[in-house]
């Protein structure tokens, strides 16, 4: 049989970490045992669901690289289908007609709950042998509920959690057709599943309590069409923030597309989700292909995984270090231009990014750190106070005076640099760090002289000048 599994966000906001990982490890398993990938937007949630978040979605998972085999597929493109079903389990007896009005299942649901019962419907319109129901109310359009099993149990061996069971009878017949014929999203996603052929469901384990019910109804339908197959489950546990609460907006990025505009790489942000509750010996550093091939569910801790920032920066300094400059040129002329500033032909960008790109954990803490080069700088005042002092001044004027007759390549600089540090009985640092300040707006930057190379002889004699005066 081939595998087929599938990603279903309801789209009533973005594409979240949490989401990500689920949509990660379906397409991991499928890619690893040459299956499909299906995306599925699970929209019936009419009042709640938008077009920007469909949009959302798509984006995240094309950012992600995540390609799907299948859709999307859109629930509410399906209804004719779900209508369809519901008339056969009316026929086949596993759904019936409700009439109980909203006030009823209220009053119904206050009164269980100050007898401290479990509040459930109370099976009033449920057809049983021998039993007489009452005759339905004129004017009212009933609900459709399906007919759970009261007897036994329901199980499955969960491929993350283990065995879970639950008694038939904590279930009660829930509503697979609004009072409107809207379907309700347990009875949509069943029969989904069924038509699709999904073999694996990965999802949240917020999805936990929907199972039973799910696979109560799957057995009901494979009993008018033997081809359906339940399939196998597999609930991945929460994410944790840094805090160890759980993951939200507070935490700050929580959307898959934020983390683009914070900067981070995708594949950072892949090779970190598949380590978030999941692991391969000691392997921190790994592709999405090599994911897939590594891929398995035995390895999926059934606890809650915790985010941490730190360690996502860290995967994302070493995408930057490894990425090809053509690209983060693209990427950083965007970034810069955010930040007002224009990219001039002097001096190329793949130039000054290689110069600086093993010293970010963030593209957008590269763009910022290599603006200066671009445009003139802003002079941090406390810098300025502490190297630029009345003493080494008149050294800088003399060395702009023996800058301005070398050949401009950063081993000359370094030599005049040297000379002027030598002649003056001085450590580099002193020479070096005003001239950081003079040129960057900073004391920190890489190697001095090849900052000087890639900033051109003139701007070098301008902006030194210019801070002098």
């Amino acid at each position: 049989m081939t595998v087929r599994t599938r990603f279903a966000p309801s789209p009533t906001g973005f594409l979240h970490i949490g989401g990500a990982r689920t949509a990660l490890f379906s397409w991991a398993f499928a890619k690893k045992h040459g299956g499909d990938f299906i995306l599925r937007i699970e929209d019936t949630d009419v009042a709640r669901s938008t077009p920007e978040a469909v949009q959302a979605i798509l984006d995240g998972m094309q950012w992600l690289g995540l390609d799907y085999d299948e859709g999307p597929f859109y629930q509410m493109q399906r209804m004719d289908r779900y209508k369809e079903v519901i008339q056969t389990m009316l026929v086949a007896g596993t759904a019936y007609h409700c009439y109980s009005s909203r006030e009823e299942l209220d009053a119904l649901r206050e009164q269980q709950m100050a007898n401290k019962q479990k509040p459930r419907y109370d099976g009033k319109w449920r057809p049983e042998v021998g039993k007489t129901l009452p005759t339905p109310p004129a004017g009212i359009t009933p609900a459709i509920r399906f007919k759970n099993p009261v007897d036994g149990v329901v199980a499955w061996d969960d491929m993350v959690k283990g065995r879970i069971e639950i008694a038939n009878a904590e279930l009660d017949d829930l509503i697979i057709a609004r009072a409107d014929g809207t379907p309700t999203y347990n009875f949509c996603v069943v029969v989904d599943d069924s038509d699709m052929g999904i073999t694996q469901v990965i999802r949240g384990d917020d999805h936990v309590n929907n199972t039973p019910r799910q696979i109560n109804m799957l057995k009901a339908l494979a009993e008018l069409d033997a081809k359906i197959v339940i399939p196998q489950y597999a609930h991945l546990s929460m994410i944790l923030g840094n805090d160890g609460q759980k993951l939200s907006k507070r935490h700050g990025a929580v959307s898959v597309m934020q983390y683009d505009d914070d900067g981070y790489l995708p594949e950072a942000v892949i090779n970190y989700l598949a380590r978030l509750g999941w692991s391969h010996g000691d392997e921190e550093v790994f592709s999405k292909q090599q994911f897939a091939e590594w891929f398995d569910l035995d390895h999926i801790t059934p606890s809650a995984a915790q985010f941490n920032t730190e360690k996502l920066n860290w995967l994302n300094a070493h995408y930057i270090k490894q990425a090809d400059n053509a690209y983060l040129v693209k990427d950083i002329t965007k970034r810069l231009a955010k930040l007002g500033v224009t990219v001039s032909e002097q001096p190329a960008l793949s130039a000054v990014i290689d110069l600086y790109k093993e010293r970010a954990n963030t593209l957008n803490e590269l763009a910022a750190s290599i603006a200066y080069f671009y445009q003139n700088p802003v002079i941090d005042e406390v810098a300025a106070e502490k190297h630029l002092t009345a003493e080494i001044k008149p050294i800088l004027a003399a060395l702009t005076q023996s800058l301005g007759s070398i050949d401009w390549q950063a081993e000359a600089i370094h030599h005049e640099i040297e000379a002027a540090v030598t002649s003056n009985s001085l450590k580099f640092p002193k020479v070096a760090m005003p001239l950081r300040v003079m040129l960057t707006g900073i004391a920190q930057s890489p190697s001095i002289d090849q900052v000087m190379a890639l900033l051109g002889k003139d701007e070098v004699l301008a902006r030194i000048n210019s801070a002098l005066k």
